[in-house]
């Protein structure tokens, strides 16, 4: 894969199975051209 992760890791990512760490939440908004935010939906977390 394309950012060192296999198949099943991206779709443990998209079930919610798995929070991506910091350099792979990179890696993939890189891969895509987007940002991190563009890419992952932090609208369950807390405000802080």
């Amino acid at each position: 894969m394309a950012v060192g992760v296999t198949r099943q890791t991206i779709t443990s990512l998209e079930v919610g199975k798995y929070t991506a760490s910091l350099v792979l939440a990179y890696k993939i908004a890189k891969y895509f051209g987007l940002t991190i935010e563009e890419v992952f939906d932090f609208s369950d977390l807390e405000e802080l």
